[in-house]
């Protein structure tokens, strides 16, 4: 189809952009496109303001602070799958980057854009969950900052612009597991984990309505065992409804990949722990 017909911009500063989004109704970000630009060619998504931030710097990159990595939002997802810092320290990011689309996807697709995308399935919000992650969020009012399950929940609010994910670092006690859709390589389900001295952060995306955080499973496996079949009996403990059938899967089918998913994240995780 031929895209609808809409303005495009190129702010000079983050400022001059969420000015552009507050002032336009029906206003766009651009990052990497990789969803915005189909959805508009295939009419399921609708703009009348492109507003293109592919190149403000501040907005790209991984630095560590404090016990954290702060990512930004344009750094792509192949930047963030190769990343040292993310590697030593955010191992589930970096992996679910990794299994994201092909190179060409990684190499123009964001961190921010992933993390917002509305609709269907993708990799780094259930990772960003496991690890605790928080993002940033810019707005007419200011910065503000929510958890990675509020932007899970709700997404970028219009007029706001994701500016970076916020994650602990780890170290390698996390892991991230997918079974991909053959078509569309959009997860069919994914799960990540994240071993804490608490016990494992859970949390599967693709067979739920969206990523979510499985802390019934959590307080099952809290004092262990995380072999197969306890990981697998924790899920069956879990409510039929919280997995949704389709694309020619039922929710004990999806039920169950999830925790097959999970027992092998916990058991690559524990295995990097205790190396």
């Amino acid at each position: 189809m031929i895209l609808t017909e809409f303005d495009y911009v190129r702010p000079a500063s983050l400022e001059e952009a969420l000015a552009l989004l507050a002032g336009t109704p029906g206003a766009r970000v651009l990052a990497g496109g990789q969803s915005l630009l189909p959805g508009l060619r295939a009419g399921t998504e609708r703009a009348r303001l492109l507003v293109d931030v592919r190149h403000l710097a501040p907005l790209r990159g991984v630095a560590p602070s404090g016990g954290e990595l702060r990512i930004g939002a344009l750094t792509t997802l192949g930047e963030l799958a190769a990343d040292p810092l993310v590697l030593a320290g955010a191992p589930e990011l970096a992996a679910a980057a990794r299994a994201n689309g092909d190179p060409q996807v990684r190499n123009l697709g964001t961190v921010g854009g992933n993390l917002a995308v509305t609709g269907r399935p993708t990799d780094l919000p259930v990772a960003a969950l496991a690890a605790g992650a928080k993002a940033e969020l810019a707005g007419p009012a200011g910065t503000r900052t929510v958890t990675a399950e509020e932007l899970a929940g709700s997404g970028v609010p219009e007029g706001e612009v994701l500016t970076a994910l916020v994650v602990p670092a780890a170290g390698g006690a996390a892991a991230f597991g997918k079974t991909a859709d053959r078509a569309t390589r959009y997860p069919l389900c994914a799960a990540a984990v994240r071993i804490t001295p608490d016990g494992p952060r859970i949390a599967v995306t693709g067979a739920t309505p969206r990523a979510v955080r499985l802390r019934g499973v959590e307080d099952r496996l809290r004092g262990g065992p995380w072999t197969t079949p306890a990981v697998l009996a924790a899920f069956r403990a879990e409510p039929r409804e919280l997995f949704v059938p389709g694309r020619g899967t039922s929710a004990e089918y999806l039920g169950h990949l999830a925790g097959v998913l999970t027992a092998r994240a916990l058991a690559r995780a524990a295995a990097h722990s205790s190396a």
